[in-house]
Formats: structure tokens, C-alpha cells, sequence
């Protein structure tokens, strides 16, 4: 089994700010890594070794970063992204590839909605996140953002059903139906987005509710040669409103 490729970044990638209605901006680089492709090359050569887990509602299969890759991912979010979104010194991070497949019929109610990524936050601590996209299709989407349109509250409640009901009970009680999350309803409002490019990093506050933009869901594939291959990386941070 050959060993992963060494994560390096760019050095004169292209950087800019995507505003996200208020507080934190995502941060994008452009052209990120100095050697993408191998990377599309090396999770071909693990395609059997992404799995879906059981602990959060990614709708695909799923590859754990080396710790060397995820050391440099760190790095370059310290660099780029880390002050930005309200952080000042990190504290844990996680990353892994991952392909998105499933089809709107596949999915369950949790994966209908937009999400925030949480990974153990507690009270003076803040959460960042990235996506970098590894695939040359932008049909195969970015990532949408939205503000919630209804009390947290009525969110919560909205959130622990989608985890607890059946699709067809759930429909009924949301009024939504399955699929990618790609436009406002009566529950949350888009608020902007980050357009898929090959080789592009996207760095976002994780508490902001998210998703991927995928509105051809049939493109989808389970080839991470073909399909919608990205690395995705998250940072709990201490925050620098913090004491």
C-alpha cells in the first residue's frame, strides 16, 4: 500500500474573503495545494478503505488524513484562516477525505438539512472548518451558507427529529423533502455561497449553519477519480474573545 503523498501548499495561491452576512467570513485559496492530483491519485489507490461512519451524517464514504497531511492542513489554517474566524490558538483538529454519493432517495432525514460542525466545543472555545475540492466538475457543487429563519429553539427541535424519525414521518412534521439542501425554505435562508473549483480551499466558521451545494446529484460517484473528492479538515480553537 502505497504511502500518502506529502500535503504541500502553494505558496502564491490566490487568496479572498466571501462574506457571510455577518460575523466571520469564509476564506478562500485558489490553486492551494502544489500537487493535487496526487492526492486524487493516492485515494484511488484507498478507494476500499473509505467507509461511512456512524458518528456524524456525511452522506458518503469517508478516509482518515495521515497525521503528517493533518499536521500541514493545520498549519496552513493557523496561517491563513485561524485569526479570522476568532480563534488564537488551536487546540484539536480532525481531517479526512471524503466522497459524497448518495442519492436524494438515499439520504436520511439529518442529511436534508443544513448542519454546524461541532467537534467537543465548549464554553470560550470556537470551531473553523475547510473543504478543499479535489474534482474538476463544478456541477458536483461547493458549499451553501444559512442563517436560521425560525427560533434556535424550534431548530433544535427540528434537528434532534430529523435524527429520530422516519423519512416519511419526518416530511410530514418539517415539510420538507429528501434531497441536497440548496435553497431557502421556511426553516433557514440561503446566504451565500462558495462555488466549486478544482483545487480550491474554502476555510469557514463551523458554527454557521452549512452544506454542500449539490444540485446535480446524479454526477455523484463512488471513483474518486470522477466523484466529488474532497479533503475536509476541523479545528477547535480557544477563542479570542475568550479570558
Amino acid at each position: 500500500m502505497s504511502a500518502a503523498p506529502p500535503l504541500r501548499f502553494h505558496p502564491r495561491s490566490r487568496r479572498f474573503e466571501v462574506a457571510l452576512g455577518g460575523g466571520p467570513p469564509c476564506i478562500v485559496l485558489d490553486g492551494a495545494l502544489a500537487e493535487p492530483h496526487a492526492w486524487i491519485e493516492w485515494a484511488t489507490s484507498r478507494r476500499g478503505d473509505f467507509a461511512e461512519r456512524g458518528d456524524n451524517a456525511y452522506p458518503g464514504p469517508e478516509l482518515a488524513l495521515p497525521e503528517t497531511a493533518l499536521d500541514a492542513l493545520a498549519d496552513c489554517f493557523d496561517q491563513h484562516a485561524r485569526h479570522a474566524l476568532g480563534g488564537r490558538r488551536t487546540l484539536r483538529r480532525h481531517g479526512r477525505l471524503a466522497l459524497a454519493t448518495r442519492s436524494p432517495a438515499q439520504l436520511a432525514p439529518r442529511q436534508w438539512l443544513c448542519h454546524v460542525d461541532r467537534l467537543g466545543i465548549v464554553p470560550g472555545e470556537c470551531i473553523g472548518a475547510s473543504v478543499l475540492y479535489l474534482f474538476a466538475d463544478p456541477a458536483l457543487g461547493g458549499t451553501a451558507f444559512f442563517r436560521p429563519r425560525r427560533p434556535l429553539p424550534e431548530i433544535a427541535a427540528l434537528v434532534q427529529d430529523s435524527a429520530r424519525l422516519d423519512p416519511a414521518a419526518f416530511a410530514v412534521r418539517s415539510g420538507l423533502a429528501p434531497g441536497y439542501m440548496t435553497r431557502s425554505n421556511a426553516w433557514f435562508e440561503r446566504v451565500a455561497a462558495v462555488p466549486a473549483a478544482f483545487n480550491r480551499l474554502v476555510f469557514y466558521p463551523g458554527n454557521v449553519f452549512h452544506g454542500a451545494d449539490i444540485e446535480a446529484p446524479a454526477r455523484l460517484s463512488p471513483d474518486p477519480a470522477r466523484g466529488r473528492l474532497t479533503l475536509n479538515g476541523f479545528f477547535a480553537c480557544r477563542s479570542r474573545a475568550a479570558v
